[in-house]
Formats: C-alpha cells, sequence, structure tokens
C-alpha cells in the first residue's frame, strides 16, 4: 500500500480492486464500532455502482459488526426506473447489503415516487435529522459525487436533497459499466442527496477502483477546486480517505512517485 496526503484528503493505494475493497471495509468496519462507543444508533449514507462492488462484499463478511443498531440511507436513484432494472440502485443495495446483514433500519430513495419533489422534501428532512456519522462512496468519471454532475453540483446547495439531471458522462459511464443496454436507455433524471448534505457527514470513504476512473483521479487530487470537477470539494473535508487501485492511479506516478 502506498499513502500520501493532498491537502485535507487521505490517499490510499493497493494492488488491486479486491484489497482497496477490503481495507475501505476495514475502515468502515472501524469507524462502525468507534461510533457505535457513543451512539446507540449509527447513521450510514451506502453508495452504489461498480466503485462499491469489492468494498461492499469485503464489509459483510466482516464479523462481529453491529449491524442491528445500523440505519442506513441510500445516496441517489433514478427516476422512474423500476426496482426490477438490473440497474436500480435500491436494488443494488437489498442484493448486496440488505439481503446479507440485518440493519436496524434502511432508508430507500424511491425513484418511482409519484411526486419526487415531494419524496426528495421528504428524504431531506429524515436524512438532517440522523446526522449520519459515515458515508461511503465514489467518484465518477466525470467527478459527479452521488449525482452531483459539474452541471448541477453546487458546493453551496441549499437543498439536502434533489431532484437533478444526468449529463451525457454520465450516462456514458452508466451504459459502459453495463447497467444499461445503451445511453439512450439511461434515464434523465435522479433523485440525489447533494453535495453539502455529504461534506456535512464527518467520516467520509471514498472507493474510486478502475482504469475508466484514473483521468479524473488525477483531476480530483490536481485541479482547483470547483463544481468542473465536484469531487475536488473533497480536499476540503477534514476527515476523507480516498480508496484507489493501481489502475485508477495509473496517472499519478509523476506527482506521487513510487518509492
Amino acid at each position: 500500500m502506498r499513502s500520501f496526503q493532498v491537502e485535507a484528503a487521505k490517499v490510499e493505494i493497493y494492488p488491486d480492486a479486491v484489497s482497496m475493497g477490503r481495507a475501505a471495509a476495514q475502515a468502515v468496519a472501524e469507524a462502525i464500532k468507534e461510533i457505535e462507543k457513543r451512539h446507540t444508533t449509527i447513521n450510514v449514507i451506502f453508495a452504489t455502482g461498480a466503485s462499491q462492488l469489492d468494498m461492499l462484499d469485503a464489509l459483510t463478511k466482516i464479523n462481529n459488526l453491529p449491524w442491528n443498531k445500523v440505519r442506513g440511507f441510500h445516496m441517489d436513484e433514478y427516476i422512474g426506473l423500476p426496482i426490477s432494472h438490473p440497474a436500480s440502485f435500491r436494488g443494488y443495495l437489498r442484493e448486496k447489503l440488505t439481503e446479507k446483514v440485518s440493519l436496524k433500519e434502511f432508508n430507500e430513495v424511491d425513484g418511482t415516487a409519484p411526486d419526487a419533489e415531494a419524496f426528495s422534501h421528504d428524504y431531506a428532512a429524515k436524512l438532517r435529522a440522523a446526522e449520519p456519522q459515515i458515508c461511503l462512496l465514489g467518484i465518477g468519471e466525470n467527478g459527479h459525487l452521488a449525482f452531483n454532475d459539474p452541471g448541477v453540483a453546487d458546493f453551496n446547495d441549499p437543498l439536502d436533497v434533489k431532484v437533478v439531471h444526468l449529463d451525457l458522462v454520465c450516462k456514458e459511464q452508466q451504459a459502459a459499466e453495463g447497467w444499461f443496454a445503451s445511453t439512450d436507455e439511461v434515464p434523465e433524471s435522479a433523485i440525489t442527496i447533494t453535495i453539502p448534505a455529504l461534506l456535512r457527514v464527518p467520516r467520509l470513504i471514498v472507493s474510486v477502483p478502475g482504469s475508466r476512473k484514473a483521468r479524473i483521479v488525477r483531476r480530483s487530487l490536481t485541479e482547483s477546486i470547483s463544481t468542473n470537477c465536484p469531487a475536488t470539494i473533497l480536499r476540503a473535508h477534514p476527515n476523507a480517505t480516498i480508496y484507489l487501485d493501481e489502475a485508477s492511479a495509473a496517472e499519478l506516478d509523476d506527482l506521487f512517485p513510487r518509492p
């Protein structure tokens, strides 16, 4: 493992996605156990997508975690996509998380709710009341955090949860990762937790494996902090760790040489 720091953000690089996922999962487990000492309920925001597969697989296999004290929240969801669709984030989290471990409670984002704006308002109130202590997330190929693409990301967003339109790069990523047969099939909009709501969480654990993420990892760690690349804001968070594998870190060697 190689590690370094960029402003406030810690970065750790592992040989492959599996070892990276295990390391991120271990960090989550340690955070959960630490929070259990001070709180009766542990509130965690869970992300989905290819970036979370190895981490969630490892996390759900760790013994003796107090899952019965964990209240889960769901980061984002496509609007209008049925839970039966392979790309449904609700379906993903049921398969990868809630059917494997017994949480105290899990709050899904329902993209099929009849009124997405009203649902977003109600979900935001529930999220704010819970004050999540851990957030597990990834970085999109366009630098998005959750579904806060560059065109809709707002570091001073007055909302905690909102309806957003997805940009082309985001849609292309979803299709390229195999969630949809083509870019045209990706829904136009989604419900997402906003960036200020994510940044209020005291512990961020960011998993970013794979060669498709190499370019955006470099941008996230080197560009000026701005919504042109929303993930740059991670460098301003007081307790964020970004977990990479060698593939996603491939464009960093000139900046952070190998020992």
